[in-house]
């Protein structure tokens, strides 16, 4: 049986985490990608201030899905030593947060270069993390993202089956891949759905590039859902809402708006 395990990316709701953690209990959603809270990245607080974090969030009854980690974030060129001991760091957060996945990307390609220059340099870095995550349990996600190495569906199956590695799967992006104007679904589901682990719920439309709430864009997230519920797919989505909307509620209230759209999408798979 499908199960859709909600999550969500509080600091787009407010930079506050008493104010993230409010909104998404009256959203009824319990689990938080812990991106960052009061501007600033979760990886880069003392683990001590982590571990205040988590005891919040545990009181609050929220768990943590994944590390919305920014490992990987950074161009091909920029120096790998010191963006391996971010990673590092990482797997410490995660580990004191109790979440096993953490969310990576495969490094920014130069402008006007073709990526292909560039995948051995990617390969090599993502064997690096594999190395250093090996026995912790924890599973490296990658998510598709636009100029990124991985930014079509194509090259993200490249990484996944040129590192063959369990501890590493997808987390799935659709509107990511309107983004880059690829079609998400049949293409890039069919080539990707074996190592979807995980997905991040916006949408997006090809005219204009403009973020939408699920099932009002170009990025097919009921078609996407109902395939992977008759996988049986178990896991989490992520409402990720990056909504243009001039709402007077500011965050909140674009939260409230994206998780309800999301919601009925799931709804009505069960009709």
């Amino acid at each position: 049986m499908s199960q859709f395990i909600l999550s969500a990316f509080g600091d787009e709701i407010s930079p506050h985490l008493e104010e993230q953690i409010q909104v998404m209990l009256a959203n009824e959603v319990h689990f938080l990608e812990f991106r960052g809270w009061e501007g600033q990245v979760i990886i880069d607080y003392p683990l001590n201030e982590v571990q205040r974090a988590g005891r919040m969030l545990a009181e609050a009854g929220i768990g943590v899905s994944a590390v919305g980690s920014p490992i990987g974030k950074i161009p091909i060129s920029e120096a790998f030593e010191p963006h391996l001991e971010r990673f590092k760091k990482t797997l410490e957060v995660a580990h004191t947060l109790q979440t096993r996945y953490v969310r990576m990307f495969s490094f920014y390609m130069p402008a006007g270069e073709d990526p292909a220059l560039y995948r051995d340099e990617v390969l090599e870095r993502w064997t690096r993390f594999i190395e250093v995550n090996k026995g912790s349990g924890l599973t490296l996600l990658h998510e598709n993202e636009r100029h990124i190495y991985g930014d079509t569906a194509e090259r993200c199956l490249d990484l996944l089956e040129s590192l063959n590695c369990a501890e590493v799967k997808a987390t799935f992006d659709p509107a990511n891949f309107v983004q880059c104007d690829e079609e998400t679904y049949p293409k890039a589901f069919n080539l990707l759905r074996k190592h979807i682990a995980y997905l991040h719920i916006k949408d997006s439309r090809y005219a204009d590039h403009v973020i939408t709430s699920a099932g009002e864009g170009d990025s097919k997230i009921p078609e996407i859902l109902q395939a992977l519920a008759q996988t049986g797919f178990s896991g989490f989505a992520s409402i990720e809402p990056h909504l243009n909307a001039n709402l007077p509620g500011g965050g909140p209230e674009l939260f409230g708006v994206a998780a309800n759209a999301l919601k009925r999408v799931i709804q009505n798979l069960a009709q």
